[in-house]
């Protein structure tokens, strides 16, 4: 593949993209993705209670980190991104255990020219993506992205849904593991309550975390290449931050099962201040823990410290006590 793309104007229906390196992930992982992010995941960051609550003889990855590497492992589809649209449909198969090595297959599902921005054709490409553990698939989703032409807009017109609608709880229940919860706190929050993380947070480190992940969008690295003229922040790092901020307002979180999407509706920028608000939309009763519907937005603050428009819609569902 053209080292300067692909551009949208390589792209053909059913395009199965050339891979990204697989990558073998350590609890050094684990250790940059908290320094990264601040994420307090009980089961990732403390293996003997990983083990008394799963009856693993090994440590877990951070589900979050895994859905990070596994966008990175798309992104040589993204190189001339645009923008990140959304996530749809996401679901987190299994849990994957440290030293397990991780492969991600993406394909082209659909191409749909959008409208030049001045003399900058552009086009939507929406993508299926697979992601590989060793024992067989550990997540599936599809995101669409924005991508710069090279040379015209060549008349794709699929039909690409759009954000996806939220599945019912019922549904998602073969995702949840068979763990113990007693060794997690549990939190009293009711459907429908809304409530703000006092701890704003600040976006630093941002082409660390595109780097690991072998995120390999343009604007990530190149001020230049970025229509803001400056570096654009990867849209998964404020969702990192995101799932951080759940740790600590839902101590007891065991895992992520699925995400209804991630909505990036605003740009980032190294060094922003963000605000996140956590409301909880749908449980359902499980596995003696609960399954838990969240939506969260992530806005940000100003040097004056008024909250400004939301960047960031994500709507998890987590498995908790």
């Amino acid at each position: 593949m053209d080292n300067d793309g692909p551009y949208y104007d390589d792209f053909e229906l059913g395009m199965i993209i050339p891979p990204l390196p697989a990558v073998t992930l350590t609890e050094a992982d684990n250790v940059a993705y908290r320094m990264i992010t601040g994420d307090q995941h009980f089961a990732s960051a403390d293996r003997n209670g990983y083990e008394q609550v799963s009856g693993s003889g090994t440590g877990l990855i951070n589900p979050g980190l895994v859905m990070q590497f596994a966008i990175g492992q798309t992104t040589n589809a993204t190189r001339k991104a645009i923008a990140n649209l959304y996530y749809r449909s996401v679901r987190i198969l299994a849990p994957v255990q440290v030293g397990e090595t991780i492969r991600t297959t993406t394909t082209v599902l659909g191409l749909s020219d959008a409208k030049p921005k001045g003399d900058q054709h552009r086009g939507k490409v929406w993508l299926g993506i697979e992601t590989s553990g060793d024992q067989g698939p550990v997540v599936q989703y599809e995101r669409c992205a924005l991508v710069a032409s090279r040379s015209g807009s060549p008349g794709h017109s699929s039909d690409i849904p759009g954000p996806s609608d939220p599945a019912p709880l019922s549904e998602l229940l073969s995702l949840v593991p068979d763990w113990n919860l007693k060794r997690f706190d549990a939190t009293e929050w009711a459907p429908g309550e809304v409530r703000k993380d006092a701890m704003r947070d600040h976006v630093d480190l941002a082409p660390s975390l595109a780097r690991m992940t072998f995120n390999q969008a343009f604007v990530h690295r190149d001020h230049s290449a970025s229509i803001y003229g400056k570096r654009l922040v990867y849209g998964g790092h404020v969702q990192g931050l995101a799932q951080s901020s759940l740790t600590r307002m839902l101590p007891g979180l065991a895992t992520v099962v699925a995400w209804d999407g991630c909505d990036h509706v605003g740009p980032a920028f190294e060094g922003d201040l963000i605000e996140f608000t956590h409301e909880l939309k749908d449980e359902l009763a499980v596995n003696g823990g609960r399954l838990l519907r969240f939506e969260i937005r992530g806005a940000t603050v100003d040097s004056e410290g008024n909250t400004g428009d939301d960047i960031l819609v994500w709507t998890p569902i987590v498995f908790a006590p």
